[in-house]
């Protein structure tokens, strides 16, 4: 049975790295396989060690790689996240001689592939690639986007989706109102201002559609700009007249309580302005629940919706936002369809699925690991 070791931003830290990274390790040591993290922590981030915590690697510490490999390096195999900003240095390249000092196997999963990298990004990532034992991406875009943008080995790359948690059987709570939901770290960029332009386009429905907004402002949001964006959607809503029909909820849900909160939603939306987005958990999870989706055009939503469970629109484009939400309350056996899409998706959306996926790349890395060092000694 291999051993793992995990290095990312982890819980208590709260953004999506840290989430997933806790999930992945989670599913892949459920059978009792050891496992270990070391975390990643900047300024400001409780630094108390959480359970299966075993190093922490500080953005402040100088040459911290160093601690932090050697912690890896007593596991059969690391599993590094990779996202420009994690780690110190310029574009978080102090990862790379990381990487290089391993003396295990390396699987090294990209949250983002830029479409448009500066010089210094697109060299970075060319060198964490040739440094990895494997590279996953998940979306065939993000593996696309790779093989024709970067001067990366084609064989080393492998496509594993996202996990998403088993909502399916949480508990639905019974609403009056039709219920739209956006979750996730709030900030600039997630467009929430084109769902409530769009929820002032819904309101001769009978009965009208409440949204809820769930989730805290983002910590690196908080630190640059305090609430202004949540402040400024206050004043929207106020502006349109939908305030009285919008929830901020300014909490981080735990899986049980955002288990019930996406199952009480007859359409998640995420309006995000971003165009380069190849990763996006909450879509996974929502499709993953059986909700329908109204997404924009970010190229994880085109992959995973055209054709599937959901509906695609332009970016920053309520009226399209407006008529597409429309469409799935209101014209008869379309959300059921919607939903119906999920089935052959779900399986392989589960987290232990996903993380099965893991193990046996893991397994193929370690399995190749003796033919290549004999030959190199020969």
């Amino acid at each position: 049975m291999l051993s793992y070791g995990f290095l990312s931003t982890h819980p208590p830290t709260r953004c999506g790295l840290a989430t997933f990274n806790s999930a992945l390790a989670a599913h892949l040591t459920a059978d009792g396989a050891r496992g270990g993290i070391v975390r990643v922590t900047e300024r400001g981030d409780d630094q108390r060690p959480g359970p299966g915590v075993v190093h922490t690697w500080s953005t402040r510490t100088p040459a911290g790689w160093r601690d932090a490999a050697a912690a890896l390096n007593t596991y059969d195999v690391a599993v590094v996240q990779h996202e420009y900003g994690i780690y110190p240095g310029a574009d978080g390249e102090d990862v790379l001689p990381l990487l290089r000092r391993l003396t295990v196997p390396s699987i090294v999963v990209l949250h983002t592939v830029l479409r448009q990298p500066s010089a210094r990004q697109k060299s970075l990532l060319e060198q964490i690639v040739t440094a990895a034992g494997a590279v996953v991406t998940m979306t065939d875009t993000a593996r696309d986007r790779l093989l024709v943008g970067y001067t990366v080995p084609p064989g080393k790359v492998t496509v594993i989706p996202h996990g998403a948690a088993e909502h399916v059987g949480a508990p639905v709570a019974r609403r009056t109102r039709p219920h739209l939901l956006t979750w996730g770290l709030l900030g600039p960029g997630k467009g929430v201002e084109w769902s409530l332009r769009a929820l002032a386009r819904l309101q001769d429905l009978d009965p009208t559609p409440t949204y809820t907004v769930a989730g805290r402002t983002h910590p690196k949001v908080i630190e640059h700009q305090g609430e202004a964006y949540r402040s400024g959607l206050h004043r929207l809503g106020a502006e349109l007249g939908v305030a009285h029909a919008v929830d901020y909820q300014d909490v981080y849900h735990d899986q049980v309580a955002l288990g019930r909160l996406i199952r009480s939603a007859d359409v998640v939306v995420l309006p995000y302005d971003s165009r380069e987005q190849v990763t996006s958990g909450v879509l996974i999870e929502a499709v993953a629940a059986g909700v329908p989706v109204v997404s924009t055009a970010f190229p994880h939503a085109v992959e995973l919706l055209t054709g599937g469970p959901g509906l695609v629109v332009p970016h920053q484009d309520p009226a399209a936002l407006a008529a597409a939400i429309r469409r799935i309350l209101v014209e008869p056996g379309l959300a059921a369809r919607l939903a119906g899409r999920v089935q052959p998706l779900a399986a392989h959306l589960r987290w232990p699925a996903v993380a099965a996926r893991y193990g046996t790349l893991a397994e193929r890395l370690t399995a190749a690991r003796p033919s290549v060092v004999s030959a190199a000694s020969a």
